[in-house]
């Protein structure tokens, strides 16, 4: 069930109760495709990090190590050893990014891994049936995902086809939850709006899905391409024909000056791999901006990635220290990095809730993105 605790403009703060706890929105998501945050990020790391909630992929774990072997481990919570909630993405946006490797039919979509090249097909009710295998706590639908820049014909007959697949996957998914073999009987189905940059296309299709009375709501397709004015435009166009008493999740986003601008506009669920990409770079966020560690500035830098920051690289180690470590190429340097980083955005987000609270958020927006612009300044 899902409650709208307060609200500034089209700002929410909120709180999903779910079979595996009770989500404080707005939440980022950290990324763990295959099970596990990339740079060798644990799960006693994550509960010491203020994480919510983790996301996985359905593609990814259905080819490697596959999603039978998973339930039969007791679903993906047993097998990660982690009790809070998990969202699994459908195998939708693998339609987009593995476009030279699949064909689309109104049945579905035919894969070839990007593994060892063996035959795949998924449709909504075979994403449904590995989502249910997996045991997520919330489980997307399946979709195509279109370019940014595809012609306009293209993406209506793709949205119509992912509305069709929509009402697939809702009855699929009421099937497997009345199945007395489900591992979680009680998962929650979002659906996915889409559109590319075509604010009509996108306002009717919110408007079907939004009829479907589904858990929740993605907004899709975007950060694909187009500049974040664009993605901008489209969620001002968007989410205000979204339902308000339901999550609304911003898919693959992004920066924490485009988290800020999410929340503003209505936001709940963020997710995206720049912490931990970044980091495994050596790239690191602050509330002056990004720093690149591996910068010779840095050689001498006693002081911690961030003063204050309460994260496990900053309690104990220096910039030089950390910046000698990702120069070696030892892994500690990449994990710290990334700890850095996913702290970092949890924390953000714990205060956006805080400022939401206090309806200060503007304010705190304003003075956000002012302190990320500074290293600009400099």
């Amino acid at each position: 069930m899902y409650k709208v605790l307060r609200e500034e403009k089209m700002a929410k703060r909120g709180e999903l109760t779910t079979v595996h706890g009770t989500i404080q929105t707005p939440v980022f998501m950290n990324v763990g495709t295959i099970a596990a945050i990339k740079g060798a990020v644990s799960t006693e790391d994550l509960e010491g990090i203020k994480t919510q909630v983790q996301l996985s992929n359905t593609y990814h774990l259905h080819v490697r190590p596959g999603d039978e072997i998973v339930k039969k481990m007791g679903g993906l919570h047993k097998f990660m050893s982690w009790n809070r909630p998990i969202l699994t993405d459908s195998g939708g946006f693998q339609v987009f990014s593995l476009s030279g490797l699949r064909r689309i039919k109104e049945e579905g979509v035919y894969f070839r891994s990007h593994i060892d090249g063996h035959k795949i097909f998924m449709g909504p009710e075979e994403s449904m049936q590995i989502q249910s295998n997996l045991a997520s706590t919330i489980a997307m639908a399946f979709d195509e995902c279109p370019s940014s820049v595809a012609e306009r014909e293209y993406v209506e007959n793709s949205v119509n086809r992912t509305t069709r697949w929509l009402k697939r996957c809702k009855d699929k998914m009421a099937e497997l939850n009345s199945r007395e073999d489900t591992i979680n009987r009680h998962q929650l189905l979002f659906g996915i709006n889409q559109g590319a940059i075509f604010e009509d296309i996108r306002i009717r299709h919110a408007q079907e899905i939004s009829e479907m009375d589904l858990d929740g709501y993605a907004v899709g397709g975007l950060a694909v391409g187009e500049s974040h004015e664009e993605m901008y435009r489209i969620l001002d166009a968007v989410v205000p024909h979204l339902p308000r008493n339901k999550p609304t999740y911003l898919m693959g986003v992004g920066t924490p000056a485009n988290i800020l601008e999410g929340v503003e506009r209505g936001i709940d669920f963020f997710d995206c791999v720049y912490p931990s990409r970044n980091g495994r770079h050596g790239h690191v966020y602050t509330n002056q901006g990004k720093l690149n560690l591996f910068n010779a500035k840095y050689e001498l830098d006693a002081r911690p990635i961030e003063e204050g920051c309460q994260c496990p690289a900053c309690r104990r180690y220096s910039r030089a220290y950390i910046r000698h470590l990702l120069k070696a190429k030892e892994m500690l340097g990449m994990r710290l990095c990334v700890l850095h980083n996913l702290y970092f955005y949890n924390t953000m987000m714990e205060e956006i809730r805080d400022a939401l609270d206090a309806g200060r958020f503007a304010e705190y927006k304003k003075a956000k993105l002012a302190g990320f612009e500074e290293n600009d300044r400099k």
